[in-house]
């Protein structure tokens, strides 16, 4: 194959790998901070670790301070980053006693029921019937034999309403440049859970092996997902973005089998695959906006 049908093709097929890279590398980070940093700082330190050096990551990136911003875009910014530390907290409390791909699938609820509240069109209640057909697998409710820790689909859920919020305020700062709003989002995130993980490790949070894999979590799982998922948006229709993306509760599944050891039972796999088929629905059919609204990137 000549180069430029080569180029053409990678072209063409790009915006799947950004998509596919995203969360694979969310899915490798978050690994990595489930299984060498919550032994050491506990689920809250992590969250900490992580959104702090995210944070740091991309105002360095980004240097949020070169644009101006009004009073109504920095309150919309404020709660956008305050739904994004409650749902990375949250979910990282989550990830103490279910396995990954789990806690993601039940997380997706989250934007799933934004998405079908937005639309309510009849095709919707297939996606809701999915969606709840998943969920019922998976969620503690006696009459399935769910073995999973309620306490644990607690704070998956509690971490799906901070998602569901996060897009809502999401929205309202989505006319700032991505790079303005993820950067000062991702501040005021850090400002929301950095205190709760000094309170609750303390001095530990200091040591150089936490401090040089909180980087390496923070780069893997905020900076590339995000960058690329940037990319990604400038070459596709939102619709198109949403059943790529959901693809990630499959994805953490597998990198979680791959590097923590955690095997889901055919039950719960078909359950990722009822919440992933209703997201994917749920995109596919959503109302197709403008061609200009399409192409303009959203805040990650």
């Amino acid at each position: 194959m000549s180069a430029s049908p080569l180029r053409s093709l990678l072209h063409r097929f790009f915006p799947f790998l950004a998509v596919l890279g995203s969360v694979t590398a969310l899915g490798i980070g978050t690994s990595w901070a489930k299984h060498w940093l919550f032994p050491v700082v506990g689920a809250q330190g992590t969250t900490a670790v992580r959104v702090g050096f995210s944070a740091l990551l991309v105002l360095l990136l980004w240097r949020p301070w070169r644009w101006h911003l009004s009073r109504a875009d920095a309150r919309a910014v404020m709660l956008y980053g305050a739904a994004l530390g409650g749902m990375n907290l949250m979910f990282y409390m989550s990830l103490r006693t279910l396995p990954f791909g789990l806690a993601v699938a039940i997380e997706f609820a989250g934007p799933l029921a934004v998405a079908i509240w937005s639309s309510r069109r009849a095709v919707d209640f297939v996606w809701v019937a999915l969606a709840i057909a998943g969920l019922g697998m998976l969620l503690p409710l006696g009459l399935n034999g769910s073995t999973l820790d309620p306490v644990g689909v607690f704070y998956a859920l509690g971490a799906a309403v901070f998602w569901g919020l996060y897009i809502v305020f999401g929205k309202r700062a989505g006319h700032l440049h991505a790079g303005h709003s993820v950067s000062l989002g991702l501040l005021v995130a850090a400002l929301v859970v950095v205190p709760v993980g000094v309170v609750h490790t303390g001095a530990a949070l200091l040591s150089p092996a936490v401090l040089l894999i909180g980087v390496a979590v923070a780069a893997v799982s905020s900076a590339i997902p995000i960058s690329l998922e940037m990319m990604a948006l400038k070459r596709l229709p939102k619709e198109a973005f949403g059943i790529m993306i959901s693809m990630e509760p499959a994805v953490a599944a597998l990198v979680a089998m791959a590097l923590l050891g955690e095997h889901l039972s055919v039950v719960q796999w078909l359950a990722i695959g009822c919440i992933m088929a209703a997201s994917m629905g749920s995109a596919m059919t959503a109302a197709r906006p403008a061609a200009a609204d399409r192409a303009a990137p959203q805040a990650a």
